[in-house]
């Protein structure tokens, strides 16, 4: 009984050892821990802390008498060399090696399968956003009603950066909302204004950079490039 305590007391600190971060000072489910939630374990795991050889770094007072995370102190590392068989404790090492090697394959397919999944939704993205400002065909605007589209969106963004209170680009759909002509011209006019300002080096178009579901109004945004634009400043 003296050896099955003392090996279990062994296999606590070795896990310790191989945790760095910290361990639940007991097994619980669906999480792993130092001892089992035995009531043999259980003066094993107190020795251990009475004597220093591991330190409570997290409690946690959820739940049933609560959850303590332990780390292996100096003189536990030292307990544990002079007391385990040198080749229990590495290859307890290198089993822990392989589960973390495991792991962290698992994570990368769940990075990869997320960066497929936003590639699919830009993808999409760039079929939908025209749309958005579809309507009925529009016919092309006289060139001195588009010459006041774009003298317009270049005085409201002037305005923009010439307040005092501003600092940052000016969002597509305030820069809409400004506009004199706004009340007179569709959202795909007025994206088509941007993109000739753009092109001809007037203005920068700058790209949204958060998340795509949490973007205020996206019909005002459009597609510059490879990019999803949603802020405008003058050059």
């Amino acid at each position: 009984m003296a050896d099955q305590s003392h090996q279990l007391l062994l296999d606590a600190l070795t896990r310790a050892a191989a945790e760095p971060g910290g361990l639940s000072l007991y097994a619980q489910k669906g999480e792993s821990g130092l001892f089992p939630a035995t009531t043999k374990a259980k003066p094993l795991a107190e020795r251990a802390k009475t004597e220093g050889l591991l330190r409570v770094v997290e409690f946690d007072n959820k739940g049933r008498g609560g959850r303590e995370v332990c780390v292996l102190t100096e003189k536990g590392m030292q307990f544990l060399l002079r007391q385990a068989n040198p080749r229990q404790i590495v290859e307890d090492f290198v089993r822990v090696l392989e589960d973390r090697q495991t792991e962290v394959e698992q994570l990368g397919d769940s990075v990869s399968r997320m960066a497929d999944g936003l590639q699919s939704i830009r993808e999409a993205l760039k079929q939908v956003l025209p749309r958005l400002t579809e309507g009925n065909a529009e016919k092309p605007l006289p060139p001195e009603t588009n010459d006041n589209l774009i003298a317009d969106i270049k005085c409201r963004l002037a305005e923009w950066h010439a307040s005092a209170e501003v600092s940052q680009d000016c969002p597509l759909p305030v820069l809409f909302a400004r506009l004199e002509s706004g009340g007179r011209v569709s959202i795909g006019r007025f994206h088509d204004a941007l993109r000739q300002l753009h092109d001809d080096h007037q203005i920068y178009l700058h790209p949204w950079t958060g998340a795509l579901y949490a973007m205020p109004e996206p019909a005002y945004a459009l597609l510059a490039g490879h990019e999803i634009a949603y802020y405008a400043s003058v050059r």
